[in-house]
């Protein structure tokens, strides 16, 4: 028996293929360090973990409606008006099992197969892997250091125009200014903005705005979504959701009924706890220390650009003067130094390499960029 033409053309997720090799080699006893994805390693918040116990001691956790249990949704509602001036109802929340869902359903939902949509690169990869997967025409473009009208008018006609604030890998944060480019623009075009802010407490420099905040929403057709797992380490829970104009959150739900139905009790309980903490501010304090101490480590070497995030989990570095293939690179990297990090190939642009400083300790980060500097220079001296 054959499996269908629809999923025989997709690809795995590059960045989930690095990480499994990288997972794979730990398993046979093998000392990776794994760079590649932004898991954490700091714990859940507390009150996280014991709101979970408390669920899981109840004699029954009963189905909640498919768009979200109505406490969390009304709880989400204040958290989006004091933390993000989003004025919203509960009937334009919908919980999801994180963010990835959320993009995916929001996508199905306001496109049809053969749409155009806009995404900046570099890339999240699961954009493009979604926007094949629904027969959608993803066109990339270059992220700009400024966006401005002139920008966008170069763009060509799009359905939808993703854009991820702060910037996974880049670490940009857009200004109001740019924001209210991207929303005129929107409206010119009759298009969607589907503002992914998974990395919205991850603010070193700047200060992060929804799109959604700046005045009316709903009728531009702006979709935001939100995620617990970078904001609060809590990559495993799955906790993500969508604010959206009522009208595509009733699709949005009609799609996850009968893929998932609702998110668990338990996450839904974990999403209530997440979101009530506030900001990170120890986590944050320590996620800078070690972005700079990586960041400093790297100036000066002849071969690699840092761009300094100022925002989010990741360090994008320019190799280009080494090689354009960060394929083999990344390859290399992990044979000889057992470093594990992401090619930028698998966020559309080649010679350029993806760094996480959030998995693991300042010392192991040390080692890590010794071990990527050690490897490079070798590399450089095997080309003369």
């Amino acid at each position: 028996m054959e499996i269908s033409n629809r999923i025989r053309l997709a690809r795995p997720l590059a960045t989930t293929a690095i990480h499994g090799r990288a997972e794979e080699m730990k398993a046979r006893g093998e000392d990776v360090i794994d760079l590649s994805i932004a898991i954490s390693n700091y714990p859940a918040p507390k009150a996280v973990v014991e709101r979970t116990i408390e669920e899981l001691r109840k004699a029954r956790l009963p189905y909640t409606e498919v768009v979200g249990a109505g406490r969390v949704r009304n709880l989400l509602v204040r958290k989006l008006r004091a933390e993000n001036h989003i004025e919203a109802r509960p009937e334009e929340v919908i919980v999801t099992n994180g963010a990835k869902q959320a993009v995916y359903e929001a996508l199905y939902s306001v496109t049809d197969p053969g749409d155009s949509i806009i995404i900046f690169k570099p890339h999240w990869p699961a954009y493009v892997a979604i926007s094949e997967l629904l027969g959608l025409r993803p066109i990339l473009v270059d992220l700009p250091e400024q966006i401005s009208a002139a920008t966008l008018d170069a763009f060509p006609k799009a359905k939808v125009i993703v854009v991820n604030n702060p910037h996974n890998p880049m670490g940009k944060v857009f200004t109001k200014s740019e924001l209210l480019a991207i929303k005129e623009w929107t409206i010119a075009n009759g298009a969607y903005a589907i503002c992914d802010e998974s990395y919205e407490k991850l603010i070193f420099e700047g200060e992060h705005i929804s799109l959604a905040s700046l005045g009316d929403w709903r009728e531009p057709g702006v979709i935001t979504v939100f995620s617990a797992s970078q904001s609060y380490a809590m990559m495993g829970w799955r906790v993500g959701f969508a604010v959206a104009p009522a009208r595509v959150i009733e699709a949005m739900q009609t799609l996850q009924g009968p893929i998932t139905a609702a998110a668990s009790a338990i996450t839904q309980a974990a999403t209530e706890a997440a979101f009530a903490e506030g900001d990170p501010v120890e986590m944050m304090n320590d996620y800078r220390e070690r972005r700079d101490v990586v960041v400093d480590m790297f100036q000066g070497i002849p071969w690699m650009k840092m761009h300094k995030p100022a925002a989010g989990p990741y360090l994008w570095g320019d190799i280009s003067a080494l090689t354009m293939d960060t394929v083999g690179f990344v390859e290399g990297l992990l044979e000889q130094e057992k470093i594990a990090v992401m090619p930028g190939e698998a966020l559309g642009v080649a010679g350029c390499i993806r760094v996480n400083f959030i998995s693991d300790d300042v010392d192991v980060l040390r080692r890590a960029a010794a071990g990527i500097i050690r490897f490079g220079d070798n590399f450089a001296r095997s080309k003369r």
